[in-house]
């Protein structure tokens, strides 16, 4: 009893064992596997090589995605956000309710959480990114619908072109009112789910026409110009503006109009503006 007294008490006086600490994790190159994406999140040829997957309390997790020329995401959203790096390639990125913009490689883009977007390979591009990704309770992405033909056909955005009209009268005095004004009445207000930005600046333009809003329009038809109209659509609702509108503030409206038209017509290739002429769109109604 005593020889037991005294292997206990000797090893009570032992320093305690410390917790294992956790071990450095190198991935090596070569190591991992790429799988085909999921057909019904992804149109064309897209490869998926998981970087990291998180363990334990972690829930960050990191993705080499490979896209082929022209394939692309369906639509979705992500509940705490998700950022993505361009490693090779040239791609393409939209939010809802925005232009398309072109990715190259070296870009980061951010996309906030709750953003419903899509991005993709260059239709003549392949294009591989870094995905890293936040899950919320075990859950990193909400798929939605497949991005279509026309959502994926439209053009990109202009190259930036300095402050917009608002930040010119507003920034110094009201900043927050020039950046509302750019966000809400020319973003949220005219968004229209389903259609590209082009396509919603014609809804837009043809119903600013059918209130009789020429004072609005003005500043619709640079936007739509910004989104990709043809000069020859934008001439095509004028003509329709003008049989709607008859006194003279109209009339002036519309001269001021065409002016915004032209000018945009003298930046672009002859091709550009005849490519779409009224006659032409008139014959594909």
């Amino acid at each position: 009893m005593k020889h037991f007294a005294a292997a206990a008490l000797a090893l009570s006086m032992l320093p305690p064992v410390a917790a294992a600490e956790p071990e450095l994790q190198i991935s090596r190159a070569g190591t991992r596997t790429a799988n085909s994406a999921p057909a019904q999140n992804f149109t064309g040829s897209v490869r998926v090589e998981m970087l990291y997957t998180p363990a334990g309390p972690e829930r960050t997790s990191a993705g080499s995605v490979s896209f082929a020329a022209g394939a692309r995401t369906a639509w979705h959203t992500h509940p705490l956000g998700q950022t993505l790096i361009v490693t090779a390639g040239v791609g393409r990125v939209q939010r809802l309710g925005g232009p398309i913009e072109e990715i190259k490689a070296g870009d980061v883009v951010h996309i906030p959480p709750g953003m419903k977007h899509w991005h993709e390979a260059a239709p003549t591009s392949a294009m591989t990114h870094i995905a890293i990704t936040e899950a919320l309770d075990g859950k990193a992405v909400d798929w939605l619908e497949q991005v279509s033909d026309a959502q994926y056909s439209a053009p990109q955005a202009a190259a930036a072109a300095g402050p917009s009209q608002a930040q010119r009268l507003l920034s110094d005095v009201a900043p927050k009112l020039a950046q509302l004004t750019d966000d809400v009445l020319f973003g949220h207000v005219w968004a229209r789910p389903g259609l590209s930005p082009r396509d919603g600046s014609l809804v837009t333009v043809s119903a600013l026409i059918a209130m009789n809003r020429p004072d609005q329009l003005r500043s619709r038809m640079a936007r739509a110009l910004d989104y990709g109209l043809f000069c020859g659509q934008c001439r095509c609702a004028l003509g329709a503006m003008g049989a709607w509108l008859a006194d003279m503030e109209a009339a002036t409206q519309s001269r001021y109009i065409e002016a915004v038209v032209r000018r945009r017509a003298d930046r672009l290739p002859p091709q550009h503006d005849a490519s779409n002429r009224c006659e032409d769109a008139a014959a594909h109604r």
